[in-house]
């Protein structure tokens, strides 16, 4: 079992659209059954809030499943209750670190690591632009999922 927690800073934009993409990629290839997937935040400021509406339009308007999920904090036990820790970029890597203290196993991961890149997924609760967003977190997915399942 492999167990994924994606993080961004309030978990209801990049966080949980991330959540939402990987849990569809697993189910179409059929290896779901492989799987705990979650999200979490770096902050306290949406601890319980759905997701955004701007990430609910877009995972429905590509047909991807919107599940029910309501903002959580990272804690430092997450650390042993997962295999990968995804963060969605510099900052939340550096919080993080904050939160857990250390990563002796090597689980912290910036999401486009993945995809051979290590630039940052755009937060659009400040940009507005779900579409770029979205982009960068199907490449990052799709990025995880095959080191994954061909590591």
């Amino acid at each position: 079992m492999h167990k994924i927690l994606f993080i961004c800073h309030g978990n209801i934009c990049r966080s949980t659209m991330a959540q939402f993409v990987f849990a569809d990629l697993v189910k179409r290839r059929h290896v779901d059954h492989l799987f705990i997937i979650d999200s979490a935040a770096t902050s306290r400021e949406e601890i319980g809030n759905p997701p955004h509406h701007g990430t609910v339009r877009k995972c429905r308007e590509k047909g991807v499943p919107v599940l029910t999920h309501y903002a959580t904090q990272l804690t430092r036990a997450d650390y042993e209750n997962y295999d990968y820790l995804i963060g969605m970029d510099t900052w939340n890597i550096r919080n993080i670190m904050r939160i857990i203290s250390s990563d002796p196993e090597g689980k912290v991961h910036k999401l486009l690591q993945f995809a051979d890149s290590n630039d940052d997924i755009d937060d659009p609760w400040y940009t507005g632009d779900f579409e770029t967003t979205y982009r960068d977190v199907l490449r990052g997915c799709e990025g995880l999922l095959d080191a994954i399942l061909n590591g």
